[in-house]
């Protein structure tokens, strides 16, 4: 932007990126207007237009804004870089418009989902190591990892349509060999106490791995806000059911296994 004689109006998303806070609402409509309100934007610039990031667009009313405060809304370019192409011709190419989430983006998501996660997966780990031996330790572990590092890497190769269903495919292709391991350590396979916690292992396993790729569904521009309170609202409730299944049934195997000796 060297060169550029330009204002540029902050919004307060408390540290969040525009998609995302377009998607939590923080960078929103109300926002937008109090921001042009505080600042006295009106008597600032001669103007009455608004350069939005395309990405925010999910957050903005622009009718509103207009009516509220005077000010039109156009939309600029996914990315700041092409900002000054932009701004010479006030024309976004198909290009600037396109959003793309190649395999770099996806990896910088990574370290910051692990942080959140490392502490509750190496109590679980140490929990289930106690309790079941090494195999449900590494299995837990290794649902939590699928979550955070290898959805976001697999996201565009996973099938299925949304997030909670890629998870589940994930999960579960993670989990069967844990399940396999726990139900090979008895000669009876399945039919056996070690056979119960391995079924129950892959029933909740899965769930945790899905439930934790949902967090990227905010963190990515592949998804909508609509969509993702929809995909919400009807597989959380059937990973608690898998989850919930999960762990009772291996509190039950896990008690008839002490009782028996």
């Amino acid at each position: 932007m060297t060169g550029r004689d330009a204002y540029i109006l902050v919004l307060d998303t408390h540290g969040v990126n525009v998609w995302c806070a377009a998607g939590k609402g923080t960078f929103g409509t109300q926002e937008l207007i109090h921001r042009i309100e505080e600042t006295g934007l009106v008597d600032i610039v001669t103007h009455r237009v608004l350069i939005l990031p395309q990405l925010g667009a999910a957050g903005v009313a622009a009718h509103e804004v207009r009516k509220q405060s005077g000010f039109s809304v156009e939309y600029g370019p996914v990315r700041a870089a092409d900002l000054p192409e932009y701004l010479n011709h006030r024309r976004a190419t198909p290009d600037m418009r396109k959003v793309t989430f190649p395999l770099p983006d996806r990896l910088v998501l990574i370290p910051v989902e692990l942080v959140h996660v490392l502490l509750p997966m190496i109590i679980a780990g140490i929990v289930l190591y106690v309790l079941g031996g090494p195999i449900p330790s590494l299995g837990v572990v290794a649902a939590i990892l699928a979550g955070v590092v290898l959805f976001p890497i697999l996201l565009p190769w996973l099938p299925t349509p949304n997030f909670s269903t890629k998870g589940l495919v994930l999960g579960g292709a993670v989990a069967l060999p844990f399940a396999i391991a726990t139900a090979a350590r008895s000669p009876d396979g399945l039919w056996s106490i070690q056979g119960g916690l391995a079924l129950t292992g892959i029933i909740a396993l899965p769930a945790m791995t899905a439930f934790l790729a949902l967090n990227f569904t905010g963190s990515t521009p592949v998804a909508s806000r609509s969509g993702v309170r929809k995909e919400i609202y009807r597989y959380i409730p059937v990973m608690a059911v898998l989850f919930g299944s999960g762990v009772c049934g291996a509190v039950v195997f896990s008690v008839v296994r002490w009782i028996g000796g």
